[in-house]
């Protein structure tokens, strides 16, 4: 069951945004999670010789990895200034 939001959706809501990155996130590690066992599970199944299927695997794990940074360590979810007037 999805998290219920106790009020209107906004985007420059910072607690909203940060749900949303952080449920984008999630959806991003299942699809590189089926994609990539899916991926190795046909080559052992075929005994393929696929090369790239390293290449693939390893360069999408650097983006995920890259976008774990990003989402829990240099996102900047606090208000602006012009942002906590409008939200009164």
């Amino acid at each position: 069951m999805p998290p219920r939001w106790p009020r209107k959706p906004d985007r420059r809501d910072p607690d909203y945004r940060r749900l949303d990155d952080r449920m984008n996130f999630a959806v991003h590690v299942g699809i590189f999670g089926l994609c990539n066992s899916g991926l190795w599970f046909f080559r052992t199944l075929q005994y393929a010789e696929w090369s790239w299927a390293y290449w693939v695997t390893g360069i999408w794990g650097l983006v995920l990895v890259t976008h774990a940074v990003y989402i829990f360590a240099i996102a900047d979810y606090s208000p602006s200034p012009a942002q906590d007037k409008s939200m009164d």
